[in-house]
């Protein structure tokens, strides 16, 4: 319970998210880049990646920001986007706009963020790799808990969110894919 007069509480209020245990215990002891990494392993259902394409992959960020937060990148480990082929910036795009018409199909956001954090100084948790986020938006999924606690409720685990894109992903014409028929 929250007290604004700043008397200690004896009740503690808990959230669970097991599923992101995993996550926060292994820290970022990575030696190599996830997104160079992740895509040899072949292993995609465990690695939440969603599509390959030629020169890019799209996968569920395992640390969303919200459900459905995509990244999308280039297969080659470049720095910015000044570096991305005439091939990575087109196939960047058409997989940004192909996803955002899959999370409005199955997650129903009412908006999105897309962005790039290039550099450590802004903010990119992988500053060596570019990659593009899409994190779907609701009213209201800004709220009390990430300013007081330092928490973020994500109310989907991961392998859920990941079938149901998966299995719209599949579903998809390549008119549906790239808006024709929104």
């Amino acid at each position: 319970m929250l007290n604004l007069n700043h008397e200690k509480e004896e009740e503690v209020e808990r959230l669970w998210a097991p599923w992101r245990s995993k996550y926060i215990l292994c820290g970022n002891k990575e030696k190599e880049c996830f997104l160079c990494q992740k895509p040899r392993e072949n292993k995609d259902e465990e690695n939440y990646i969603l599509l390959r394409g030629k020169s890019c992959l799209v996968m569920l960020n395992v640390f969303p920001y919200n459900n459905g937060h995509l990244l999308i990148a280039p297969y080659r480990h470049i720095a910015s986007v000044e570096e991305l082929s005439e091939e990575e910036r087109i196939e960047l795009m058409e997989l940004s706009s192909r996803m955002v018409v899959l999370l409005k199909n199955i997650l129903h956001p009412q908006g999105f963020n897309l962005g790039m954090n290039i550099g450590a100084v802004a903010g990119a948790g992988v500053a060596g790799h570019l990659h593009l986020h899409i994190v779907p938006r609701w009213s209201g999924d800004t709220n009390f808990m990430p300013v007081l606690s330092d928490s973020k409720v994500i109310s989907e685990s991961l392998d859920d969110t990941y079938r149901k894109l998966k299995k719209g992903l599949e579903g998809m014409s390549k008119d549906e894919a790239f808006g024709e028929n929104s």
